[in-house]
This record gives C-alpha cells, sequence and structure tokens, in this order.
C-alpha cells in the first residue's frame, strides 16, 4: 500500500507514513513556514521528516553561533550526506617538500642532547687546539674571533630553519584542533537529532499503546455485552 505526502504531493509505502500529529511543534513550525496549509491532520514520508529535522538542526546551529563559517558548514554537509568530518593532519607528511623535510630534520637534530653534546666537544676541542697546543699563535688565536664567526653563522642560519619548522608544526596543530572542533560539533548535533527521533519514536509508541488499549475495551465490552444478554 501506498500513501500521497501533503508535503511534496508524492507516493510513498505505507511504512514510511508519519503522521503529523506524531511530529514535534518545532520541526512543524519549519514545515509551515513553506507549506502553510500543513496541519495535524496531514502526513509526511520519513524522509522528509528527515530533511526538516537537518534543517531544525541547521536554523539551531546558526542561532546559537551566528553566521556558519567553512567549519559549520562542512559539518553540517557531512551530517547531510552521512560522511566522516575529520581528516588526518598527519597523513601530509608524505607530501612535504625537500625543504620542509631538511627543516624537519635540522629541528630535530638541533634540538637533542647528541648535538649539544657534539657542539660542546667542538667548542672545546677547537679552544683547546688554539690555545694550548698552538700557544694561542695559530690560525685563531683568542679571543677566536672566528669561532665567534662560525658560531654567528651557525645561529643566524639554524633559527629561520627551526622557525619553518614549528610554523608547519603549529599549522599542522591547528588543523587537529579544528577537525576536533568539527568532530565536537557534529557529535552534538547528532546526539540532539538522536534525541529527536527518540521522542518521535516514543510518541508514536504511546500512541499505538492508546489504540491498542481502545482495542482491548471495545473487545471487553463486546464480551461484557454478550454476557449480559445471556445472563437475561
Amino acid at each position: 500500500m501506498k500513501f500521497t505526502s501533503d508535503i511534496s504531493g508524492k507516493e510513498f509505502p505505507q511504512r514510511e507514513h508519519v503522521p503529523a500529529s506524531l511530529v514535534r511543534q518545532p520541526i512543524i513550525d519549519i514545515i509551515k513556514k513553506e507549506h502553510p496549509g500543513f496541519n495535524e491532520s496531514c502526513s509526511m514520508s520519513m524522509g522528509e521528516l528527515n530533511q526538516y529535522r537537518e534543517k531544525y538542526i541547521a536554523d539551531f546551529l546558526q542561532q546559537e553561533v551566528g553566521e556558519l563559517d567553512d567549519l559549520e558548514s562542512k559539518v553540517l554537509k557531512a551530517l547531510k550526506e552521512k560522511t566522516i568530518v575529520s581528516d588526518n593532519p598527519d597523513e601530509e607528511d608524505a607530501n612535504l617538500t625537500i625543504g620542509q623535510k631538511v627543516a624537519d630534520k635540522v629541528a630535530s637534530f638541533g634540538g637533542s642532547w647528541t648535538f649539544i653534546l657534539a657542539f660542546l666537544g667542538f667548542l672545546l676541542g677547537w679552544i683547546a687546539l688554539n690555545a694550548f697546543v698552538f700557544m694561542n699563535k695559530g690560525y685563531d688565536p683568542y679571543p677566536f674571533i672566528l669561532l665567534n664567526l662560525i658560531l654567528s653563522c651557525v645561529a643566524a642560519l639554524q633559527a629561520p630553519v627551526i622557525m619553518m619548522s614549528q610554523n608547519r608544526q603549529g599549522e599542522k596543530d591547528r588543523e587537529k584542533a579544528e577537525n576536533d572542533y568539527m568532530v565536537n560539533l557534529k557529535s552534538e548535533l547528532e546526539i540532539r537529532l538522536l534525541h529527536e527521533k527518540l521522542d518521535h519514536l516514543i510518541l508514536h509508541q504511546e500512541q499505538s499503546l492508546i489504540e491498542i488499549q481502545k482495542v482491548q475495551i471495545d473487545m471487553m465490552n463486546d464480551i461484557l455485552g454478550r454476557l449480559e444478554k445471556r445472563g437475561n
């Protein structure tokens, strides 16, 4: 069996039939904005009801946060298409440029104890060689002007490279924070949508129980009526 939806005028299977009396009032209000003649005696399909539920969620989100930005729009799109909203920023590491890989290596090595101890050994060896072996008569006597020049050059080159790596890591952290925000937002909206469906299910069950009770009362009245007739 099929029924005709009062919203779209299309026919749907009877199993998708949803009376308007089982729909919550906020959803009804949204439907009436597009279909003013829609009332409690009308009906719709489950698919149409889900569309208006999603629209209700979108309106609620816009009222809470104001104008939707790209993140909220992406969450609503994922919620509608039932897709995963988050990406893994670590997957981008496979597409790094040579410069980015070098920056990461320099930052990783420059911030390790291996670099600190090795560089400390180089400094002590340089000073000992010029001060005690060559007796300050070698290629870099005290106050070690050449060593100071080397240290300045290393610091001048190392600092920008490390900053490049830190900037890229900061960008990755920002993407992870955005992913966490979208996942949390999508979870909250899905929970709200789940509450809406549960409310609809509970209301539908209550209506079904009431109908069953009415049928049982009618059956009991019929039985009592028959018993009275037999007693007379």
